[in-house]
């Protein structure tokens, strides 16, 4: 599946991202993984979509896909040292199970790098569930470096991820 169109949701299509996120919560939990096992963040994603860094992408005019792309390093993460305004973030990227298999998770995560590079930022940066080994090397094959696993207590994220927004397939592995 490569003919996607991306575009920034809006505040009325809240519903189709939670829709997706559910789908992927549910998909997780089938597969024994305890990621996003809770209520979607409403108010988060609101905000993202009022702010149109909460994107939708669709196939044949259906929602397949959507992650959020912005500029919010969480704090708890990314210190000073990472020096998070050379990098944009990915945050909640599900991708429906009707599309999955069909390289849309990678098509996104190019969209996001490219949207980065024209920003004239370095990285495409995010974090990923710590215990989630499929999802790192998920990651790590689209081009993808493990930065470092931020142990916090009360947050199971940590696995922090980024990619130059110069990677290309076969290139900067």
């Amino acid at each position: 599946m490569t003919d996607l169109l991306i575009r920034p949701g809006s505040p009325d299509e809240l519903g189709t991202v939670e829709a997706l996120l559910r789908e992927a919560s549910a998909w997780l939990a089938s597969r024994g993984i305890d990621q996003w096992q809770y209520p979607p963040h409403r108010d988060r994603i609101m905000t993202a979509l009022k702010q149109g860094v909460c994107f939708l992408a669709f196939a044949d005019g259906e929602p397949v896909a959507t992650l959020q792309v912005d500029d919010y390093a969480d704090p708890e993460f990314w210190t000073p040292d990472d020096d998070p305004a050379t990098a944009l973030y990915v945050h909640r990227m599900a991708v429906s199970r009707r599309a999955a298999g069909g390289g849309v998770g990678d098509w996104l995560l190019t969209w996001a790098t490219d949207r980065a590079a024209a920003q004239s930022k370095r990285w495409l940066r995010l974090d990923a569930w710590k215990d989630n080994e499929g999802l790192h090397r998920y990651y790590k094959a689209a081009g993808f470096t493990l930065i470092r696993i931020v142990d916090l207590p009360h947050r199971r994220s940590g696995a922090l991820f980024q990619r130059p927004t110069g990677w290309a397939p076969g290139i900067n592995r």
